[in-house]
């Protein structure tokens, strides 16, 4: 008698939880979304619009604002345009110069490196090699804008 009872409890659990399956996948396929709809077919690129623009007239284009002199020095620093220069921009304009410095390229710039570079530049300013600069040859050395 305990088996039929049993049988019968297990029966009832089973057939409880295939109704609640049941409803439960019912009440999915009602929330679900619609199929999707079929596409058009989508245009031959190489086919052009023909249109007559007549009095049409696009919009003017953008004004180049005149930027002051310390906008633009400051716009050299700023390389991403954020208005704020961090360490990185600014040490960044000088690390081409300094690996011009550095010969042997072990980022370290030692006296005599810097001593090298900095003679033969003044050679190189020096047109009449008389060991003294005159303002005409200082000249050259300026930065070119």
């Amino acid at each position: 008698m305990r088996q039929a009872i049993l049988g019968a409890v297990a029966g009832l659990v089973l057939a409880g939880i295939g109704v609640f399956w049941w409803q439960g996948r019912a009440t999915i396929e009602q929330n679900a979304p619609p199929p999707p709809e079929p596409e058009e077919p989508a245009p031959d690129p190489l086919d052009l619009p023909v249109t007559d623009p007549g009095d049409m007239e696009g919009p003017e284009p953008p004004e180049q604002s005149e930027l002051t002199r310390e906008q633009r020095r400051f716009f050299r620093y700023d390389r991403n345009r954020d208005w704020r220069i961090t360490r990185t921009e600014m040490m960044a304009s000088r690390s081409d110069s300094f690996r011009k410095l550095d010969v042997d390229g072990n980022n370290l710039l030692t006296f005599e490196e810097w001593a090298v570079t900095t003679a033969e530049r003044f050679d190189e300013m020096d047109a009449d090699g008389n060991d003294e600069l005159t303002p005409a040859e200082f000249a050259t050395s300026a930065p070119k804008r």
